[in-house]
């Protein structure tokens, strides 16, 4: 046993079991049987074993030994003699009972039941091979199942009675064949012909691998079964087992006298019946018991005698008789024997034979007394109301909150009030189900689950399976059979009826004919519905208990009900069924009964399934095709899975299980499990007419969209069938490719006579494309899709993706062995799919979830492609929206710096002018390296297959931002350039009047040195002194005007006509500044003068006496006109030289009539059809001057301070009096020359180092300040966070009227509050500090360079000095003349060194209000960059698209459409309905699932919201999808704010705009929630 264990590669495995998980793998295709070692047989026998390929009893290994010695060859032919060296082939039985020996008892119950399932016999006793022991494996028979056909006479009739029961049940003849003795016969073989003439049930010495060298096949008894069909050629009325000892009799006593007790009838082969043979003693005893006996004697060649006085006791002879005659001999009289009375045998009785049994395991013992458990509770009802009492979330409450879900996607009339009805039966039904959900039977089975160890849990799992099973077994049977003559006689009635039909209909014979027909027929129907809807009530299996799982859970989870901590909590209800799916068990996807997926329950699972084994990549395999067509069975041989395989309806719904892919595979794959996702048929007998087209489609279009690869399975070669399958195959695969969903397809064409017809084959794929290409011409009618062929909406090659399968069964069942072809087939395929698979990269399970989720979602509405939302396809743009953004700060980050660099060299003359080149240059570096992390994370990131899509859009947008950036900032720069030329004079003078001023503060120090008075009177004569000079120095200079821009304002006014009191009163009333976000517009607008739009006007007047305003589209064109007449002043104020050349009034005038050009282009267009009063002309010139006003004042502020000499040197004033006064005090040139060079660096100094902080305080703050992390759609919401916290209404308005506006105050509100806090400020100080100390660190270095290698005089230090630090800050002049007398350049340079360390001092103690007047500000820098981005609005609400990307392409041109999760009522922004006063209430996402129409701008054409695409731009560019559960925050801003709302509008909530009850509930806790879902 050692030896063969050993050449098995096995050795370890007699205590290591082999487990199912191991076998359950993806594993290296299978090699050709011509190349396995004996190490490969363990493997290739169970896998052939789980693909049904019942030759795998047959396989063999190479010879080890293949070198012959040549020279003996001649020799060795003549040589008789056993060469006892050479090691004989392994024997198929003993490789058989080695695995078996070797597995634990879960693989053996997997392998017994396929054995059977080949039509193989079964081992029953099995002699331990280490200890002796005998064991009977009665647990490896339980899962087994046979169903066969009673036929008895009744009457004079033969009465078929179909049975199906588990084996272990079944109370049946056994016939038990053994041998006393040895015989030169098989008594397998003959065995084999009485049970089945083709097909070798019982191993025997001439099968294939034979040999006399076996070690474990002896004392084994083997059971098989026969089990007729109902035929009159049936070898046997009833089910009958046939038991069969290996080995002699004589050597197994103990097996041989159990099997003699249990058996019906007892057929002993002897080779003699001589007295004196050994066998003699146990044929007399055999004599004396009252069972049947048939002896078969091997030297005997008498035909059939019965024994004197012996009814039940026979004797034959085999010799010199053929095979056949003599099964048939013995088949005829066990038939006769056992027609009579006889003792029956049932399998469980095995248990109680004193052997030891693998049932009395202390684990499989305790699952089976739980199970029992469990099942008392059950057994206390009748089999049909189990369900109704212990399963009762699943039932009606479940199918009617489904109900009423899809009907929340079907809206009628006032939306949003039929929503919240809904939304509250819903909500009643989850409570009811949360009532229901404490049942004995749901707490007994969730504590054995929590509780027990995995392998105590696996026992007790596969109990309850089994007992469940066994339990309803009686019941189904007689439904089902009661169900199929019902449905026999329907197709009876629907074929008289058709026929009658092509007869004349005026017959009255047929009419009365046809009226019964027709009556029967409909009461059959109503008859065949109520026993559908038994079975399904006495269906009861652990799917159902998971299914009961599921609600308990999604209704706690829907009602907030807070988990609990117990093992048995509703919260730990994923977990359990996590562990579950990942131990192999399928998990229900679709529930088939209510035609719903449970998405809250399917989350819940898929993210335990995550968190035990982190977020996998799977291969979604999906299958799809006729009912009962063999989907499951092709499935479970090819990957051994347990998906449910019987008669009739095989699988309800959708079922998932996981396959690991094992460690040799998963090199060459990109995914680490296939995900197996099985279907119910379509076109199910249960449902009919429109139901099933519409469930069949709903189901091919959620499973075709879940998998990367779908199985379209086709029975036969019906063409009708086929057509059926095809039509909703090829509407499901369009709809993908209009979703941009591009999974592969492979048909397999099952039941096919000849797979190996090569032309004929050839031509049934020629006939398949025609068909597919007709199914897609038709259905791109239907979808609105341009399609020709099939190849043109899916990939497919009808050479290779088309396969044929062989018939499953090898003969007619039940007795038929599956066809090694179709094994063959499967392994084909198998092998294919695994190919194809490997250049998919899968989906994580969590993109798995969301695909669930989208699809579904979808389908609940009636239009599929308007409505599927592609989270995961979303989710990765919205990351790639965050990289896009670190991408674009990166460059604009740099960019910053190098304006400070060149901005410095202006300053200092350096630079005259700046081209696009050499901001391209300085900005090569960093470009570069950007376009490298975007090309790796676009190449390796984990998305990339998705992201392929956006990359070349993304590529040249970043282009464009770079050229974007060089333009703004060469146009900056340039102005800057302009500036200084243009105070280039001013300049001059400033330089000149700086070195007099400081030579006559000189003069006037040494001239008070003597009689030096104190600080206070020195600094009154120094201030006498000054305005002097100054005075002086300025004379002949013009002063800087002074300007009154208010008084310009009124002039420019009235240059256009209009009364100088109106402008005053006007202006007076301040009206002018609310203009922008007034609530209506209606006193601005005058009548209509009596012309051709009198007809017009009269409409406008109606209008307005019943709604007290004008309409609103009216409303939002004034304020449009307003944005865009504000926002072109802004822009053109802004392109006149003020900086430059100051302030002139002209500019208001200019600024003036282009507004009321603009007035007058709006006035004459040909949809606005009154006049716009003097007074709305008014405040609006008044409003943009208002708007200007800041900008102006400032840009001639700073041209003052550019050009304005005496200004300038006021500004100085405090430094000379310093340098007067160090004079005065004695203090050396190279003193005051130190603290003239300080003062210059210091104010340098302060501008750079604020300058740098506002750059890296707006870095530091784009990473850390959550509202600009991350990407638009995340700024968004914390706007509208900050909206609902302060809760003020006029916020609100400006906001809806003006978002990007407000969100840049926001913007600067958030530095504001952000730099204010303490750790703020101490980590704005730090970067000051860091800064102080890098510009500090180079002036130093510039300084001791300088310094040691001067050779010259002062004039040649400082311009050595100012030369090495220009390239850093800007620096003044300073005259050398003054100086002159300085000489100790060692001297100078410590003073200079101690003013500085005195600058940094100072620097350090920085306000943080210091960065608002920098030329660089944080908030400016943070609003460029996150409100450079889409500010486009919905068409319906005006929601502000949330794509961080500005001028984004549309999904069609390959990017994506406008989008925004924060979609809101439209009463919002003042919609309300036509010539009424109520308000417009129903969100869009609501109205998309509802059937009203809307009205496109001002247009009579009525357009469906489902369709709203149709309306053309702009709606055709907003992706807007159903959505009933994610607008809690704006129905509770609408409740807050209603009394607000109405008055701003003038309009009401009331009417078909009433309120739903549902929202005033709503708490401001659950719309910050509901707020954080929408942003996720």
């Amino acid at each position: 046993m050692k030896a063969l264990l050993s050449r098995l590669h096995l050795q370890d495995r007699s205590e290591n079991k082999l487990t199912s998980a191991e076998f359950l793998q993806i594993k290296p295709t299978l090699k050709h049987e011509d190349e396995l070692s004996e190490r490969d047989l363990c493997s290739v026998y169970l896998h052939k074993l789980m693909m049904l390929d019942y030759r795998v009893r047959y396989i063999q290994a190479k010879p080890e030994n293949t070198n012959v010695d040549e020279q003996n060859e001649t020799d060795d032919f003549f040589d008789d003699t056993d060469d006892v060296s050479e090691q004989t082939n392994i024997h198929p039985l003993d490789l058989q009972m080695a695995v078996f020996h070797c597995s634990d008892s879960f693989l053996k119950q997997k392998m017994v039941t396929k054995l059977s399932q080949c039509q193989y016999a079964l081992p029953l006793l099995v002699p331990d091979p280490f200890t002796g022991d005998i064991e009977c494996p009665l647990w490896t028979f339980r899962q087994i199942k046979k169903t066969w056909k009673k036929s008895e006479t009744k009457d004079n009739k033969t009465v078929v009675t179909m049975k199906s029961m588990s084996i272990c049940k079944a109370e049946i003849p056994m016939v038990l064949c053994f041998r006393l003795g040895s015989l030169s016969g098989s008594k397998s073989q003959l065995l084999n012909s009485v049970i089945h003439d083709h097909h070798s049930t019982f191993f025997h010495r001439n099968c294939p691998g034979s040999s006399k060298k076996r070690l474990l096949l002896d004392g084994v008894a083997e059971i098989a079964w026969y089990c007729p069909s109902g035929k009159p050629t049936d070898s046997f009325c009833d089910c009958v087992a046939f038991c069969n000892l290996h080995g002699d009799g004589l050597t197994h006593h103990k097996q041989l006298q159990i099997l003699m007790d249990k058996a019906s009838v007892n057929v002993a082969f002897v080779p003699t019946l001589d007295r004196s043979h050994e066998s003699a003693a146990v044929i007399k005893s055999l004599l004396k018991s009252t069972k049947p006996l048939i002896a078969l004697i091997e030297n005997s060649g008498n035909d059939m005698t019965k024994l004197k006085n012996e009814n039940t006791k026979y004797k034959v002879g085999l010799k010199d008789k053929s095979l056949s005659d003599v099964s048939e001999e013995l088949r005829r009289k066990i038939k006769d024997i056992i027609s009579g009375e006889h003792k029956s045998f049932q399998l469980e009785s095995m248990s109680d034979t004193g052997l030891r049994v693998d049932e009395h395991d202390t684990s499989c013992e305790n699952g089976l007394t739980l199970t029992k458990e469990m099942m008392t509770i059950i057994e206390s009802v009748d089999a049909s109301h189990v369900k109704k009492k212990f399963l009762p979330c699943q039932g009606q409450l479940w199918h009617d909150w489904s109900k009423v879900n899809k009907e929340q996607y079907q809206l009628k009339g006032n939306v949003e009030e039929e929503k919240s009805k809904k939304l509250n039966v819903c909500k009643k039904l989850r409570e009811d189900q949360v009532k229901a959900s404490s049942g004995e039977l749901m707490r007994s089975l969730i504590l054995h689950l929590s509780s027990l160890s995995p392998t105590d849990r696996e026992y007790f799992l596969k109990w309850a399976q089994i007992l469940l099973d066994d339990y309803a077994t009686d019941q189904l049977s007689a439904i089902l059979q009661k169900y199929n003559q019902n449905w026999s006689l329907v197709l009876d009635l629907k074929k008289m009826s058709e026929d009658l039909d092509q007869k004349k209909k005026s017959e009255d014979l047929d009419q009365k004919k046809r009226s019964d027909i027709t009556k029967e027929l409909q009461t059959k129907q109503a008859e065949l519905a109520n026993i559908s809807q038994d079975l399904q009530s006495a269906t009861c299996g652990l799917e159902h208990i998971f299914r009961e799982m599921a609600q308990i859970y999604e209704a706690h989870k829907s009602l907030d009900k807070p988990p609990g901590q117990r093992p048995t909590d509703w919260s730990k209800y994923p977990e359990l069924a996590a562990e579950l799916m990942i131990s192999g068990h399928p998990m229900e996807l679709m529930d088939g009964d209510a035609g719903h997926v449970p998405l809250t329950w399917i989350s819940g699972l898929i993210d335990q399934v995550i968190k035990k084994l982190g977020n996998k990549k799977v291969f979604v395999l999906s299958v799809l095709g006729i009912q009962s067509s063999g989907k499951s069975t092709m499935l479970n041989a090819m990957f051994g899975l347990q998906f449910a395989v019987s008669a009739g309806r095989c699988t309800r719904g959708a079922f998932m299980q996981l396959v690991k892919l094992s460690e040799d595979m998963k090199k060459g794959f990109l995914w680490d499990y296939i995900l197996v996702v099985d279907t119910e048929g379509l076109r199910a007998l249960e449902l009919d007419g429109n139901k099933t087209i519409h469930h069949d489609n709903e189901l091919a279009t959620f499973v075709v969209g879940l998998g990367n690869m779908t199985l379209v399975n086709i029975m036969g070669e019906n063409p009708s069938d086929m057509q059926d399958v095809l039509q909703i195959v090829v509407q499901a695969f369009m709809r993908m490719k209009k979703v941009r969903l591009s999974p592969s397809c492979v048909f397999v064409h099952q039941n096919v006579s000849d797979v190996s017809a090569t032309e004929k084959n050839m031509d049934g794929k020629r006939k398949l494309q025609d068909k597919l290409n007709k199914m897609v011409q038709l259905a791109a009618k239907e979808e609105v899709c341009d399609a020709e062929s099939f190849s043109d909406i899916i990939e497919f090659d009808v050479q290779k993706d088309v396969k044929y399968f062989a018939q499953l069964w090898e003969g007619s069942p039940p007795m038929a062995p599956p066809n090694p072809g179709y094994s063959e087939c499967v392994h084909d395929l198998k092998s294919f799919i695994l190919e194809k698979a490997k250049k998919s990269p899968g989906v994580t399970l969590s993109e798995f979830k969301s695909k669930v989720t989208d699809l579904w979602n979808a389908l609940l509405n009636e239009n599929f492609v308007f409505s599927f939302k592609n989270t995961l396809e979303i989710a990765v743009y919205r990351k790639l929206e965050v990289q896009h953004g670190n991408w674009t700060w990166a460059l604009r980050s740099e960019m910053l710096k190098i304006e400070e660099k060149l901005y410095t060299k202006i300053t200092n003359k350096e630079i005259h002018h700046v081209d696009p080149s050499l901001l391209y240059g300085e900005v090569r570096k960093k470009y570069d390296e950007t376009k490298l992390l975007m090309t790796k994370y676009f190449e390796t990131g984990e998305d990339k297959d998705m992201l392929i899509q956006w990359r070349l859009q993304h590529e040249l947008k970043l282009k464009d931002f770079l050229d974007e950036l060089v333009r703004g900032l060469q146009r900056k720069l340039n102005n800057v350039i302009e500036q200084k030329k243009a105070s280039k004079e001013a300049e001059e003078k400033k330089t000149v009047f700086e070195n007099n001023l400081l030579q006559r503060s000189k003069q006037l120090a040494l001239k008070l040195k003597d009689n030096l008075p104190k600080d206070q009177d020195l600094r009154k004569q120094f201030n006498v002194d000054w305005d002097n000079w100054v005075s002086e120095l300025t004379r002949g200079l013009k002063p800087a005007e002074k300007i009154n821009i208010m008084e310009d304002q009124i002039q420019a006014i009235q240059e256009l006509g209009f009364e100088y009191d109106l402008i005053m009163k006007r202006k007076e009333t301040i009206c002018y500044q609310e203009i922008s976000v007034l609530r209506d517009y209606t006193e601005y607008v005058g009548q209509k003068r009596q012309n051709a739009f009198m007809e017009t006007w009269d409409k406008v007047k109606k209008v307005v006496s019943s709604s007290g305003n004008l309409p609103h589209e009216d409303q939002e064109k004034i304020r449009n006109l307003i944005t865009d007449v504000e926002k072109q002043a802004v822009e053109q104020i802004k392109q006149r030289p003020v900086a430059q050349r100051g302030y002139s009034s002209s500019y208001l005038s200019e600024m003036s009539s282009d507004v009321i050009t603009s007035m007058t282009e709006f006035e004459s267009l040909k949809e606005w059809k009154y006049p716009l009063k003097k007074e709305f002309k008014v405040d609006l010139i008044l409003f943009v001057f208002s708007r200007t006003q800041r900008w102006i004042s400032d840009s001639h502020s700073q041209f003052i301070k550019n050009n304005d000499v005496r200004t300038y040197l006021e500004s100085k004033k405090d430094g000379y009096y310093s340098v007067f006064r160090s004079f005065c005090r004695g203090s050396s040139s190279a003193v005051v020359l130190a603290e003239v060079i300080c003062e210059k660096l210091k104010s340098s100094m302060t501008e750079a180092v604020c300058n740098q902080t506002a750059i890296d305080i707006a870095g530091d703050m784009r990473c850390n300040v959550p509202a600009f992390k991350e990407n638009r759609l995340n700024l968004e919401k914390h706007v509208l966070k900050s909206l609902a916290e302060k809760r003020k209404f006029n916020k609100y308005i400006k906001y809806i009227r003006d978002p990007k506006a407000y969100t840049e105050k926001f913007i600067r509100e958030e530095v504001e509050t952000h730099l204010q806090k303490k750790e703020n400020m101490d980590k704005c100080n730090s970067f000051y500090k860091q800064k102080i100390c890098n510009i500090q660190s180079q002036i130093l270095h510039a300084l001791h360079e300088t310094t040691r290698e001067n050779c010259g005089d002062i004039n040649m230090w400082l311009k050595e000095f100012t030369g090495s630090i220009k390239g850093e800050l800007p620096f003044g002049t300073i005259d050398p003349q003054n100086f002159s007398d300085v000489n100790n350049f060692d001297f100078l340079k410590e003073e200079i060194e101690k003013g500085l360390n005195s600058n940094s001092a100072d620097l350090s103690h920085l306000s943080v209000d210091k960065l608002k007047n920098s030329r660089q500000r944080p908030d400016q820098i943070l609003i460029d960059q996150l409100c450079n981005c889409c500010w486009e609005t919905c068409p319906f609400c005006r929601a502000v698209c949330t794509n961080t990307i500005k001028d984004h392409k549309s999904a069609e041109d390959g990017g994506m459409d406008h989008s925004t999760p924060f979609h809101r009522s439209p009463s919002v922004k003042g919609f309300h309905y036509r010539d009424t006063v109520e308000m417009s209430l129903p969100f869009c996402t609501t109205q998309a699932a509802g059937d009203g129409s809307f009205y496109p701008g001002s247009s009579d054409r009525s357009v469906p919201f489902k369709q709203y695409r149709c309306a053309g731009p702009p709606y055709d560019r907003w992706s807007i999808t159903p959505d009933l559960y994610q607008e809690s925050y704006w129905q509770w801003v609408v409740c807050t704010f209603q009394t607000e709302i109405e008055e701003h509008y003038n309009l009401k909530y009331e009417g078909r705009g009433a309120i739903p009850r549902h929202w005033r509930n709503i708490t401001f806790d659950q719309a910050m929630r509901n707020l954080e879902e929408m942003y996720r």
